[in-house]
């Protein structure tokens, strides 16, 4: 027998998830459930699902499921869009709330007009460069343009953790990159035990990068939050850019912000809602 499911579908640059309130009950094998709803000719179509819990140690749980059903630690444009969503929804009166994440308790700062959530600030915790903790194998230290040669090809890459492993790579022209063949390449390879997002960033000047992005279990997205912020750090690592910039994507960008004192990132973005409706799962 079929089951209804609510949800509401909100999307912050273009990276898009369909969002389920869990606060009462949750649904059997979300998983799946990521799988099918993502599916953009026979589902919704997302890039993966968040669901809204109850926490035990903040005003609210985020579950992340990709689009392939593996679960993501963290997400800078979906918890944007949370923000929006919890706000909006009324489960909140608050501008300033906590979310717990498998990566962290993160904190939004909201910025809202009329009732209207318009624009989200969130402290994204801060950069881990310990290869173990990234994870990335082969490395002692600090992975900074790090050559890695696929095929005839040497990427250099910079890896860190912005709660969820990224490898940075610096080209002349993020447009020149085949997104879909290297990023499923660098995603799977086997110094990344767990995986990796992608990120190919083109500096503009040091307070602009334009980026292009794979994302471990959901392939090309046209946007992501932790990697822009990831971004952003690796730039600053390498002398290329201000401990604050402006991080362009294929339809917007966002504000990350460096604290160096503190070591916390800070992104600032939009989020909408797209429409509403019901699954039947």
């Amino acid at each position: 027998m079929s089951k209804k499911v609510c949800f509401t579908k909100m999307q912050g640059l273009g990276n898009d998830y369909i969002y389920i309130n869990c606060m009462e009950s949750r649904p059997d094998e979300p998983e799946k459930l990521a799988v099918s709803m993502s599916d953009r000719h026979f589902g919704v179509g997302a890039d993966g699902i968040i669901l809204i819990e109850p926490s035990q140690k903040a005003d609210f749980f985020m579950s992340v499921y990709n689009s392939d059903g593996s679960r993501a630690a963290m997400c800078g444009n979906g918890i944007r869009c949370f923000g929006k969503y919890v706000y909006e929804k009324g489960l909140t009166d608050k501008n300033i709330i906590s979310i717990e994440t498998l990566a962290g308790i993160r904190t939004l700062t909201m910025k809202v007009m009329e009732g209207v959530v318009t624009e989200v600030t969130v402290d994204m915790g801060s950069p881990i460069f310990s290869p173990e903790k990234i994870p990335v194998k082969g490395f002692c230290d600090t992975v900074i343009n790090a050559p890695l040669v696929l095929g005839k090809y040497t990427y250099y890459i910079n890896c860190v953790s912005m709660g969820n492993p990224h490898a940075v790579i610096f080209v002349d022209n993020v447009t020149d990159i085949e997104l879909e063949i290297v990023g499923r390449v660098l995603e799977n390879h086997r110094i990344f035990p767990e995986r990796t997002n992608v990120e190919f960033v083109e500096v503009i000047d040091k307070k602009n990068l334009v980026m292009r992005v794979w994302e471990r279990g959901s392939g090309p997205t046209l946007a992501c939050g932790t990697g822009a912020c990831a971004s952003l750090v690796m730039a600053v690592l390498n002398g290329l850019a201000n401990e604050s910039a402006n991080v362009h994507m294929l339809y917007g960008s966002v504000r990350v912000k460096w604290d160096r004192e503190s070591s916390l990132v800070y992104l600032t973005g939009g989020a909408d809602t797209v429409f509403e409706g019901e699954y039947l799962a």
